[in-house]
């Protein structure tokens, strides 16, 4: 398929060129005309249609803005001043707006004459706004938004010093490949520990927005909070059975060879006991992989990476690079984690990252540019809502990338050795992922089907969780005190709740593109760019179809995918 990354940012016929948000007062005028306006035909509609997905782009870039330089910068006020007004001021009198005009395309008689085929997500995904709206919700969910960001400040100021110097706990981290056994358990230990300092606050913060979230769903006359947002979230095509099922089958199939990849890391070690210190630590006669230098080198090594595989995927990177679309280095005070951030009038999205000079960074980098890559590709569709697609597809694109780019690391290393050692790590990283996605799920469907839990309560649940997918493999004698907290470094448990089964999700169907890949690159990639193209046009199951998927969580789908995947780490060695 044809495409190009010079991504145009969208014409405004709607509302001026030079508008830009600043209050409610200045907004107000057009969404009113949008409600008010008579639809009298076919016509009226699609260009009532287009003028809201116009409307939609420009709110949600202002937003966008606002939340990635507040995560850019946690110590400025302002910053922060600017996302809360937006969230407190902004969005709770967008709500009811939204509201009548969901209802008034869904009640439009020219509604039915629109491309079934076509708006079908879409008009599935309206009705099931309408069903969830409650105007008793509006002011609770603007407190959410606000409250959800405390965690990045929080987290963002962990710091720890290391031979006299202060890093984040990201940069911490690099200590963990040393060769020194005593370096890598004292850091380990120093970032285990500044982590229980903010422990109460990590804790009152999440009760918090458990009970918020529990009053949202009984508002909206759910029994909790989990079957209120399988709904929000728009999953139409699978239910929290297939979750447990998903639960079963990572015990069954994939800790087996977790068991084995940590039993070979222990031999090459050399150490009668592995400890959770070890799991990044390579033998003594081997230095850690050091792919990059810095952000700058990690983009332009990026950049060479993609162009091999396919040249418009390095042209989506260079694009946002003339826009000024990352911010890849870790600092103190910016917030912790990554993301790909899409700007829906741009075009063009934002990569936010914590590099610290890691393989690990390499992994985000490619992953969240398979993100961007998807934004460029949705980005020519012609309603920002037919560019929500789910995500359970989204991570699919940025999955495959992770894997698909492996063939060519070479950017990233000048010999055979190392470039062997970084497919192995990213393999070993495929697999090791989906005990800990089982645990943040099955966390969380515990959570919220019993919202009035305590917190020893919540504990004692998270660590018989997190030992029923531990292996034996790793000793862990003296640590509960941190183990007990491990889910505070999770911030989906915070930031956005029950999103995190689409990892595991999405690492399946990365998995199955990256077989395709492997019997024919060139198919594989057509594949997965036509999946992408078509944005949230079509259902879950078509989008996997699309891209020559199956769509299916079953223990026999997983057990085959984790074979294949097992049989690609033995070639490695």
């Amino acid at each position: 398929m044809k495409v190009s990354a010079d991504i145009k940012k969208l014409e405004r016929h709607f509302v001026p060129r030079d508008f830009v948000v600043t209050d409610w007062a200045s907004l107000e005028p057009f969404f009113t005309n949008l409600v008010e306006r008579p639809l009298e035909s076919l016509s009226d509609l699609k260009q009532w249609l287009l003028d809201m997905s116009e409307m939609e782009a420009v709110v949600s870039e202002d937003a966008c803005w606002r939340q990635i330089k507040m995560t850019c910068d946690t110590t400025d006020k302002s910053l922060e001043d600017a996302f809360t007004y937006f969230c407190m001021e902004i969005q709770p009198k967008l709500q009811p707006y939204g509201d009548q005009l969901n209802k008034k395309l869904v009640n439009c008689p020219f509604t039915q004459q629109l491309d079934q085929d076509r708006y079908f997500t879409y008009l599935r995904s309206v009705k099931k706004s309408i069903e969830l709206f409650r105007e008793a919700n509006i002011p609770i969910q603007a407190e959410l938004s606000v409250m959800q960001q405390q965690y990045g400040a929080i987290a963002g100021k962990m710091t720890v010093e290391v031979n006299g110097q202060e890093y984040t706990l990201q940069q911490a981290a690099k200590f963990l490949e040393s060769h020194d056994r005593n370096l890598r358990e004292e850091v380990y230990r120093k970032i285990q520990e500044r982590r229980l300092q903010d422990k109460q606050a990590m804790n009152d913060l999440y009760t918090q927005l458990i009970q918020k979230r529990d009053q949202v769903a009984k508002n909206a006359g759910f029994d909790n909070y989990r079957d209120y947002k399988f709904v929000e979230l728009g999953r139409f095509d699978y239910s929290k059975e297939d979750c447990f099922q998903f639960h079963e089958a990572v015990k069954l199939h994939v800790l087996p060879l977790i068991e084995k990849i940590y039993q070979k890391k222990k031999q090459k070690l050399g150490l009668d006991t592995l400890r959770p210190w070890d799991t990044e630590a390579e033998p003594e006669n081997l230095q850690p992989l050091k792919p990059f230098t810095d952000g700058n080198d990690l983009y332009e090594k990026s950049v060479k990476c993609f162009e091999v595989l396919n040249p418009f995927f390095a042209d989506c990177l260079r694009k946002m690079k003339e826009l000024h679309h990352f911010d890849l280095e870790s600092r103190k005070g910016k917030a912790p984690g990554g993301y790909n951030c899409p700007l829906s009038e741009s075009g063009a999205p934002f990569i936010f990252m914590n590099a610290a000079g890691q393989m690990s960074d390499v992994t985000t980098m490619v992953h969240e540019g398979g993100h961007a890559v998807h934004s460029f590709l949705a980005h020519t569709l012609e309603l920002s809502a037919f560019k929500e697609y789910p995500m359970e597809i989204a991570e699919v694109a940025s999955m495959a990338m992770e894997l698909f780019t492996m063939n060519h690391w070479e950017a990233f290393f000048d010999n055979e050795e190392d470039l062997k050692r970084a497919k192995e790590h990213q393999l070993e990283r495929t697999i090791t992922i989906f005990p800990w996605i089982a645990i943040i799920d099955k966390f969380q469907h515990w959570v919220y089907e019993h919202p009035q839990h305590s917190e020893a309560e919540r504990t004692a649940k998270w660590m018989e969780i997190l030992t029923e997918f531990s292996t034996n493999s790793i000793d862990y004698t003296g640590l509960d005190a941190y183990r007990e907290i491990g889910w505070q470094r999770q911030l989906h448990l915070f930031e956005v709740p029950f999103y995190y089964i689409e990892y595991g999700i999405a690492q399946l169907g990365a998995i199955g593109l990256w077989m395709q890949y492997q019997a024919n690159p060139q198919k594989a990639l057509e594949n997965y760019m036509q999946a992408l193209s078509l944005g949230g046009t079509k259902t879950l199951p078509e989008l996997y179809a699309a891209a020559g998927l199956k769509f299916d969580l079953s223990p026999d789908h997983i057990k085959s995918l984790m074979e294949f995947t097992a049989s690609e780490m033995d070639k490695l060695n």
